[in-house]
């Protein structure tokens, strides 16, 4: 029950680490997924938790400003000289970046088209939400407490983000620490996007700590050290297993191709896809063990349900969820022959109508396409993103001492114009999600007519994963991937009335 992503599609209901982000999907302002945490965003239910991972120009001179790599044995920031291929065109030749900001613009359309057609912007919505009505003072206290405990940590994480970032793209620092690499070009490429990730890592490292250990303090975390490091330092793999990927095409085809914004679009579109299809099968493993459901009532009941909504599913998995957190959570990843509804191993204590409420949301992702249709969008926004990047570097060239993509000094530089644009994407993003989660409210309830049991599912749901059961504005448009629990509540009580049913 989260925001529908390229890698996937997790519940909101798993409590978050400091900086939880997809894991294997770049984030470049730096920080990992812990494994169990669900999707950045996915904190619907607790922003508070979600707020932790927000996880993400130089004025013309009169000098002639290039795009293109500099010419043969430029002097670099540190002394040395680089030969780099010239091979891209100059951002002064409007025949060079006309085509691009085009392309930028079409994918753009495309981009809301897409967004328009499979989100569901008229979802039923209840009144007013009132936590009061279900929720008692001591769990409203602990609520607001754990939303308070949380705060610093949390923007504190998103002020270093964007301050990694604005180092990234406004000073020669990067250029300055990679100019000290040897070796052949991609060399260069893998050692300095590992150099820059591990800076990174090691500056947030003490904020998910801290995070952690607020974790802990109030029940949702029951890792120890180490097994919090080693999952940490796998997801961190990841990312930057794919980081090098991306870079090293990148950098690749900036040194042989002059428009090499048409291949990067593609290949930034076909990486995402992959990644999403094969990410369940290849990735999820590393962190969760996964095995199917026992055979008895529940998943007979699972299976049939699915039948009769006309979702072909063949099997429910369970994740071992239980060795990390006390959080609730399921989701739907993949597409095609990936896609698995997972459920967390702590779901299955809840009375099994609720699992089955939970479930059913799922089903509507799966009936609905909606890792699919996140995983189109997602493919889109980094082609989107790959033409931007050559429309923009110019703009940065000079502060940051690197004068071309080509020069493999210059991932540092790729690495916090992508953290900047996806705090800028971030709060669409999150609009689309809540969007998407109430239709799937909408559908568990379509499926199963029992409001009452759905109730009783949000209010389980929100206490046990201490919930922010009133966000505030910003945290609302910052990190909100889903309706609150209030708001979910509130639009069961409105389908009730709505279909006849006794209001709950």
């Amino acid at each position: 029950m989260a925001a529908v992503g390229a890698a996937g599609h997790a519940d909101e209901e798993a409590a978050e680490s400091e900086d939880a982000v997809p894991a294997g999907r770049p984030h470049l302002g730096g920080g990992t997924t812990v494994p169990g945490e669900s999707e950045p965003a996915a904190a619907a239910q607790a922003p508070a938790q979600a707020r932790a991972q927000a996880t993400a120009g130089v004025p013309a001179s009169d000098d002639t400003v290039t795009f293109g790599p500099p010419p043969p044995n430029e002097e670099r920031a540190d002394g040395h000289r680089e030969e780099v291929p010239v091979t891209a065109a100059a951002p002064e030749d409007a025949r060079a970046t006309r085509p691009a900001a085009i392309a930028l613009v079409l994918l753009g359309v495309v981009i809301l088209a897409v967004s328009a057609f499979s989100t569901p912007w008229r979802v039923l919505s209840g009144g007013p939400p009132d936590p009061a009505r279900d929720f008692d003072a001591a769990q409203i206290a602990r609520s607001q407490a754990f939303d308070a405990a949380t705060t610093l940590p949390s923007y504190l994480s998103l002020g270093l983000t964007v301050i990694i970032a604005g180092i990234l793209i406004a000073t020669p620092f990067s250029a300055r620490v990679l100019g000290r690499l040897r070796g052949p070009w991609w060399a260069r490429v893998v050692l300095g996007a590992l150099v820059i990730t591990a800076i990174t890592e090691l500056v947030r490292w003490p904020l998910g700590m801290w995070f952690e250990t607020i974790l802990r303090d109030y029940g949702l975390s029951i890792q120890g050290w180490g097994s919090w490091t080693a999952d940490r330092l796998k997801n961190l793999g990841v990312e930057a297993f794919l980081l090098c990927v991306m870079l090293l095409a990148l950098v690749a085809l900036a040194r042989k191709v002059r428009r090499w914004w048409i291949p990067a679009a593609v290949g930034a579109f076909a990486l995402t896809i992959v990644t999403s299809f094969v990410y369940p099968v290849v990735f999820e493993p590393l962190f969760n063990d996964f095995t199917s459901m026992p055979q008895g009532s529940l998943r007979t009941n699972l299976l049939d349900m699915a039948a009769r909504d006309g979702v072909p599913v063949e099997d429910v998995l369970v994740a071992d969820a239980s060795r990390r957190t006390t959080a609730l959570n399921a989701y739907v990843s993949g597409f095609g022959a990936t896609r698995r509804i997972v459920v967390y191993d702590t779901l299955l204590r809840a009375p099994q109508r609720e699992v089955e409420l939970v479930v059913a949301h799922e089903l509507g992702h799966a009936k609905y396409d909606d890792v699919l249709y996140g995983t189109l969008i997602g493919a889109l926004s980094a082609a989107f993103g790959a033409v931007a990047l050559f429309l923009v570097f110019g703009s940065v060239r000079r502060r940051t001492g690197v004068a071309s993509i080509a020069d493999p000094r210059s991932v540092g530089v790729v690495m916090g114009l992508m953290t900047v644009g996806s705090l800028i994407m971030g709060p669409a993003q999150n609009v689309i999600s809540r969007h998407i989660e109430a239709r799937a409210d909408v559908h568990a309830l379509d499926l199963t007519r029992d409001p009452a049991t759905f109730i009783a599912m949000q209010k389980r749901l929100a206490v046990t994963n201490i919930s922010d059961l009133s966000p505030d504005a910003v945290e609302y448009i910052l990190y909100a991937s889903h309706p609150s629990g209030p708001e979910r509540i509130a639009m069961a009580r409105a389908w009730a009335k709505l279909n006849g049913a006794p209001e709950p």
